[in-house]
């Protein structure tokens, strides 16, 4: 498996981009993935990444695009919970960027 280091500190991932540990995950390695994308992560990124965190530490899964529209819109509210805002936070695919940033596996369904 590969490895990135984030902040002198060695991360294994897949050959996709994802931490193979998700207990090494913190912030730090979040905002220097984002960073290599070209994002800048805001309070609306945090804000889904930690849906997503707190997501799948309920149900041990990391939701497909569907899931993840319904549910932030059950918590969040339709201004949130739709496709559109979520692909301006994450334009490479929101479930896929956001599970990544936030040391979460590729959501199932994702290809």
């Amino acid at each position: 498996m590969p490895n990135i280091e984030i902040a002198g500190k060695q991360v294994e991932v897949d050959e996709d981009g994802y931490m193979i540990n998700l207990e090494d995950w913190n912030k730090d390695i979040a905002v220097a993935m984002a960073k290599g994308d070209g994002v800048e992560l805001s309070d609306s990124h945090w804000e889904i990444i930690n849906f997503l965190r707190d997501y799948y530490q309920k149900y041990q899964i990391a939701p497909m695009i569907k899931i993840l529209v319904k549910e932030v819109g059950k918590v969040m509210g339709p201004d949130k919970g739709n496709t559109k805002y979520l692909y301006e936070l994450f334009p490479d695919g929101p479930a896929k960027q956001a599970c990544r940033y936030a040391g979460l596996p590729k959501p199932t369904g994702c290809v």
